[in-house]
């Protein structure tokens, strides 16, 4: 009881930056964000999981939960799983695939612009453009809510993609959210990514370990992405700042802070059919 009660205070007394660091100290809860930060500079996905698990609940409500640990599932009857296939977005006659938004007034103009640049780092090279929307059917729904998430693929109809702010306004981390959002699962997720890379289980937070679930999903012939920005950094949900993910190549740098790999587009590209963008 003693300890509840000083739990109240602190979280009452605390100022919100000062209760992040207590309820992520070692005693508390995940740890090893500052330790891997200092050593690699951090990925996309290492600040989405800073952002979601101190703000987003594993439950965004009571239909819907994350899995692997920023993608949005809902149950009932309109949720899509496309864990073991492809959710795809309508392309056009014209040969691009148009994604329609609409953007929460709740953003400054500061941070607008850092959203369309996210948007801006998927486009390049690709056949996949951003629009306002006007009177689409399907469309994302870009808003503030708590933490980074997004549906996987295009489920039908509106869907929520969270950019919470200011945590998740880095370019990197929008970036990361509009892959899911087009249909792709993290890169470590791959069938045989134990050819690539080593699990490091005792390392990983106790409730975390279904993070680091495996799908068979569909690959596009494409290499291991190591680069991607997709992947897991290597300290990603670590309980004691030892590495959760251990490259085979002991050489290589996993996930990507700020820009899709090669890799990336031409899985876009492939997955969409892209026409001559295959050659990027």
């Amino acid at each position: 009881m003693e300890k509840v009660i000083l739990l109240c205070v602190l979280s009452i007394c605390l100022s919100p930056v000062h209760t992040q660091k207590f309820f992520f100290s070692p005693k508390w809860g995940p740890i090893g964000y500052k330790v891997h930060e200092e050593r690699d500079g951090g990925t996309a996905m290492d600040e989405i999981i800073k952002a979601n698990e101190f703000h987003a609940s594993q439950m965004l409500d009571g239909t819907t939960s994350l899995r692997e640990g920023d993608i949005a599932v809902s149950s009932g009857r309109r949720s899509k799983v496309c864990f073991a296939r492809s959710c795809l977005w309508s392309k056009s006659v014209d040969g691009h695939v148009y994604i329609a938004y609409s953007l929460s007034p709740e953003y400054s103009e500061t941070e607008t612009k850092l959203i369309k640049q996210g948007m801006e780092n998927i486009e390049k090279g690709t056949c996949v453009r951003f629009v306002p929307w006007t009177h689409q059917q399907d469309y994302i729904d870009i808003q503030p809510k708590s933490g980074c998430w997004s549906y996987l693929g295009a489920r039908g109809g509106r869907q929520t993609v969270s950019l919470q702010n200011p945590d998740c306004l880095q370019v990197g981390v929008i970036s990361h959210e509009f892959m899911h959002t087009l249909g792709f699962v993290h890169e470590q997720s791959r069938f045989d990514r134990d050819n690539y890379v080593t699990i490091m289980w005792p390392n990983i937070w106790r409730d975390r370990v279904r993070n680091f679930e495996k799908f068979r999903t569909d690959i596009l012939d494409l290499p291991y992405d190591y680069g991607s920005i997709m992947h897991f950094g290597m300290y990603a949900y670590s309980q004691n700042g030892q590495p959760t993910i251990s490259p085979k190549n002991k050489d290589i740098k996993l996930g990507q802070a700020s820009t899709l790999s090669r890799i990336d587009r031409l899985k876009i590209n492939k997955l969409y059919k892209c026409g001559w963008y295959q050659s990027f």
